[in-house]
């Protein structure tokens, strides 16, 4: 199956919230409240009010989504300010194993370089563990842990666009 980047449309938003919610049911017995948590993962679309959503299409339907939130853009307290950050990458789970995932990543990481940003954050977990390899070979580096999500555990990750991450997560601290 061919898939293209593109960015989100109006039209996209239940489509890109099937997605998501399908991304993430094989974490439900994971966390504490599925039902409240899965509100808002199915509510991804929402993203779109303050973030460039990105989907994958492929085969005329939406088979993955992320969301880029640029530097200075409201975004959650877990992350500084001035920081790009990376939110709800989502692969349908019939579609992963393609590389779509990558590139959804990808696409965050040159519009935070287009951005001129030294980095990009973003926060995840050890059950998400073929998202967390993917970041970490892609050279996504643990800066912190953040408070458990519905008793799940996060971190945050920073990657260097140009050398200048580890002086970006020391003032971030």
């Amino acid at each position: 199956m061919t898939v293209n980047l593109r960015p989100a449309r109006a039209e996209d938003a239940a489509a890109i919230d099937r997605v998501a919610l399908s991304a993430f049911a094989q974490y439900r017995d994971q966390y504490s409240d599925w039902e409240v948590f899965s509100r808002g993962v199915g509510a991804m679309s929402k993203l779109g009010r303050t973030a460039e959503l990105i989907v994958a299409e492929g085969g005329g339907k939406v088979v993955g989504a992320v969301a880029y939130v640029g530097p200075d853009r409201p975004k959650l307290e877990i992350f500084e300010p001035h920081w790009p950050a990376i939110r709800m990458l989502v692969v349908d789970p019939g579609a992963r194993g393609g590389g779509i995932g990558r590139r959804l990543t990808q696409a965050c990481l040159d519009r935070a370089a287009a951005d001129g940003a030294p980095l990009i954050a973003l926060h995840t977990s050890p059950i998400q563990s073929v998202a967390l390899a993917m970041y970490l070979r892609m050279g996504f580096r643990e800066v912190r842990p953040i408070a458990p999500i519905f008793g799940v555990p996060y971190s945050i990750y920073l990657l260097s666009l140009d050398g200048r991450a580890e002086s970006q997560s020391k003032r971030g601290r």
